[in-house]
């Protein structure tokens, strides 16, 4: 064997052996995951308009859809027309109330809106997402498309979720909002859309065996 099939060989070798190391790091690193929820914890489903149910009826609003889906007792908080920064305000009370085990989280559509800075959205929502970890709470981060004739769900999302490590369903909204069939009206879904947001989170919720 020459000088060459020696290098050659103590590369690969080499190569072989990173690609290992990196395999083990990978395994190691566990996805984020979902509390196991027994029959009697409690579901908070917290955000805005989308969390209220506006454009339909109470019985239609996604809370109450998912409640029957999962079995489980799911709180519906929401309230029209609030930012992140409001939420985060009222999040604290809310958790002491309904003292939940699961943590639904979505908000952010009205401080974009109303073109509120990416970076104030980015720090409420990993505020409430700790102050319900701090607690024991686990934690599903529900992503908002951005208000645009073909906007995307906003990157902030996701980048938290990477972040804070928790799940995150980030293609639900999108498709429900673009889709005139399951919306009531320009920023709303219709009864429609609220069950397909219900049936998105409790597959995920199924997935990941948290019931």
């Amino acid at each position: 064997m020459n000088i060459r099939s020696h290098a050659t060989t103590a590369l690969l070798r080499s190569l072989a052996l990173a690609l290992s190391l990196s395999a083990l790091a990978a395994c190691g690193e566990k996805p984020p995951q979902i509390p196991r929820l027994g029959p009697d914890d409690i579901v908070l489903a917290f955000g805005d308009s989308l969390t209220y149910g506006t454009g339909a009826t109470p019985e239609e609003a996604y809370p109450n859809v998912l409640a029957k889906l999962i079995h489980r007792n799911v709180v519906g908080a929401g309230v029209p027309g609030e930012t992140t920064a409001d939420g985060l305000e009222r999040l604290p009370a809310v958790l002491e109330e309904v003292k939940p085990r699961l943590l639904l989280l979505c908000m952010g559509g009205n401080d974009m809106l109303r073109r509120m800075d990416s970076a104030s959205i980015e720090s409420n929502l990993r505020a409430m997402v700790q102050m319900a970890k701090s607690r024991g709470i686990g934690v599903v981060l529900i992503g908002v498309p951005e208000p645009a004739l073909f906007g995307g769900t906003a990157a902030v999302y996701g980048k938290l979720a990477d972040e804070q490590r928790v799940p995150f369903e980030g293609k639900i909204l999108r498709e429900v909002l673009f889709d005139s069939q399951l919306k009531s009206g320009q920023i709303h879904p219709n009864g429609r859309g609220y069950r397909r947001l219900a049936e998105a989170i409790a597959d995920m919720l199924r997935k990941a065996g948290a019931v």
